[in-house]
């Protein structure tokens, strides 16, 4: 395991839950860097330190991006239990951690954020939970500051304007993933399903 503590600036995870420990290993004989928990806005951390991991990773030589959350499922079609594999996603933080001075060493100033997910290995999920027989479905998530829960009003508003599922996380880490020029993957554990009416 890699000790984060070593790391300067690194975050310090406040939700129970999250270890907020960068792991380093071999999985299948391939290496890889893995976040035991995350850092979250509603924690008070700034976007920039929200993505700093992301940054080491990508410095550490990572060329892809794997990203999950537990969400709240808005599309009625959705079980709690149920998988998305994330196609696109709107952002409702309130902010950008890209906003200040640009490095041009880390990322363009205007990365193109058509398509944040790497198709293919949106392909590759989606095979993979087929021959595995896991429900998995395909949809736009949508990120929201937290740390309360939507009211029911949100709900039908973030429903409205294209979201399938809501949750605090995610979108800032694949701003900067584009940003550094990595491919990413975002995976979506519906905990509880949010259908106000």
């Amino acid at each position: 395991m890699c000790s984060s503590d070593l790391i300067p600036h690194f975050p310090i995870s406040t939700v129970t839950s999250h270890a907020g420990r960068l792991v380093c290993g071999l999985l299948a004989g391939k290496l890889v860097v893995a976040m035991e928990g995350r850092f979250h806005f509603y924690e008070g951390y700034s976007l920039q330190e929200i993505t700093l991991p992301v940054r080491v990773m990508k410095a550490l030589g990572c060329e892809a991006l794997i990203v999950s959350n537990a969400c709240g499922g808005m599309n009625p079609l959705f079980a709690k239990g149920d998988l998305m594999v994330i196609d696109d996603h709107i952002n409702l933080l309130g902010g950008n951690p890209l906003i200040g001075r640009n490095d041009d060493r880390l990322g363009p100033r205007f990365p193109d954020m058509c398509r944040p997910y790497d198709r293919e290995l949106i392909a590759r999920a989606r095979r993979i939970a087929l021959e595995e027989k896991i429900v998995c479905h395909q949809g736009v998530f949508v990120a929201v500051p937290g740390p309360n829960l939507e009211t029911r009003a949100e709900y039908r508003f973030l429903r409205g304007i294209g979201a399938d599922v809501v949750g605090m996380s995610t979108v800032p880490e694949v701003i900067v993933g584009v940003h550094c020029g990595l491919r990413n993957l975002g995976l979506s554990v519906v905990t509880d399903v949010c259908l106000p009416d």
